[in-house]
């Protein structure tokens, strides 16, 4: 991956990274991009453990899964280059544009997409398929950020200037309800509410959207019964173990028996296919079950790194003067983290279960790929920052 960075015009020999606050002569955040990396390794080594039974009996190969992973990963990579190799002016002027093109996707999935167990939310493309929920976050981030440097003023002292990006969320939302994906529009719409909070918005406005999005959701649950099921099951999956309970139990059975150390790698017993999605919405039970609590402490300690040193890069665009920068540095902190956060919670009881991955662990072709977009989108941010700095040094020495 560094030797990739070379070709982006980045240094890739300056091992000196402090704090945000340093003035180290680096041109990229190593330490993100250092544990990004590890992050990704620990992910294809944990697809390859849970995945190997079911790869097994369903295509008699029990490396399917991984090499599919590493593909993705490649992909993912290339994906990654070309987001360092755009100016980030680019997503900013083409903001429109990409905006529908995920309502275009969107709508695609609905009129021609494949469905798999009751859900219409990917499109085939050969043997690809593209789960397009996950670049209509990416691309509805990077408008909601072009909208609040276009509209900053408006968003602070008018009420329509607030409502405007909330009715296209509402767009989003409603065309992700018909796949049916709840998660992807909690996630949406909680990163567009603390978007919209550090952009300036009123504190009433943004304790109204709150109440009104939880109400929402509410009624949602309440009026779907496969919903109301998983409510009902997270309150108490062991009323029902072998029903509505039976993916939550198997994947706290799983932490259960990893305790505070695992069971070693390789040695859990939930991905023999007691444990449903072992190798992707419930990977963290597996991780938990082989390396136990130290382990997942440890992964949620890198994937935290990954998500503060976002934030910094945003804090530092905003001191600049970089809002857009800034924004959406925020913008995709807040995703990765509260993705992961969600993701977490629902593997171990704390919320419902939701299809959601772990960012950059889990197995899924368009998850995986989108994520280390946003990734190479941060360090592009990371860099521009830099450089301006630098250069407003330079202009400085030469006055």
């Amino acid at each position: 991956m560094k030797a990739l960075l070379l070709n982006a015009r980045f240094n890739p020999f300056s091992q000196l990274d402090s704090w945000w606050r340093s003035k180290d002569q680096a041109n990229y955040d190593s330490l993100f991009l250092s544990v990004l990396l590890l992050v990704l390794a620990i992910g294809l080594v944990m697809v390859t453990s849970a995945s190997i039974p079911v790869a097994e009996r369903l295509y008699d190969n029990p490396m399917h899964f991984t090499f599919r992973h590493i593909v993705y990963l490649l992909l993912g990579l290339i994906a990654a280059v070309v987001v360092l190799r755009l100016p980030v002016s680019f997503w900013h002027n083409y903001n429109m544009q990409l905006l529908f093109l995920a309502l275009a996707l969107l709508v695609a999935v609905l009129l021609f997409g494949r469905n798999v167990n009751g859900s219409t939310r990917w499109l085939a493309v050969g043997p690809i398929n593209i789960q397009a929920a996950e670049p209509a976050k990416l691309f509805f981030f990077v408008y909601l950020a072009s909208y609040l440097v276009r509209r900053q003023e408006e968003v602070r002292e008018n009420l329509m200037g607030f409502i405007k990006p909330l009715i296209m969320l509402f767009v989003f939302a409603v065309l992700l309800l018909m796949q049916p994906d709840l998660g992807t529009v909690i996630v949406m719409f909680a990163t567009a509410v603390v978007m919209l909070f550090l952009a300036g918005a009123k504190l009433w406005q943004f304790i109204a959207l709150m109440m009104t999005g939880l109400a929402a959701i509410a009624v949602l649950i309440f009026y779907s019964e496969y919903r109301w099921r998983r409510v009902t099951a997270f309150l108490d999956p062991w009323a029902d173990p072998f029903g509505s309970g039976y993916q939550l139990t198997q994947s706290l059975m799983a932490f259960g028996r990893g305790g505070w150390f695992g069971q070693g790698l390789g040695n859990s017993i939930q991905k023999l296919e007691y444990l449903p999605e072992a190798h992707t919405d419930f990977i963290i039970a597996v991780i938990g079950e082989e390396v136990g609590f130290i382990g997942i402490a440890v992964l949620l300690c890198l994937l935290f790194i990954i998500v503060f040193r976002a934030l910094m890069m945003g804090n530092r665009a905003l001191q600049k003067g970089m809002s857009f920068h800034g924004f959406l540095a925020h913008g995709l902190a807040i995703w990765i983290g509260f993705q992961t956060a969600v993701n977490a919670g629902m593997a171990s009881g704390m919320l419902p279960t939701k299809g959601m991955t772990l960012p950059f662990v889990s197995y899924g072709g368009s998850s995986l790929i989108i994520m280390l977009m946003a990734a190479a989108l941060l360090l592009r941010i990371d860099f521009d920052v830099r450089m301006q700095g630098k250069q407003a040094i330079r202009g400085g020495k030469h006055d």
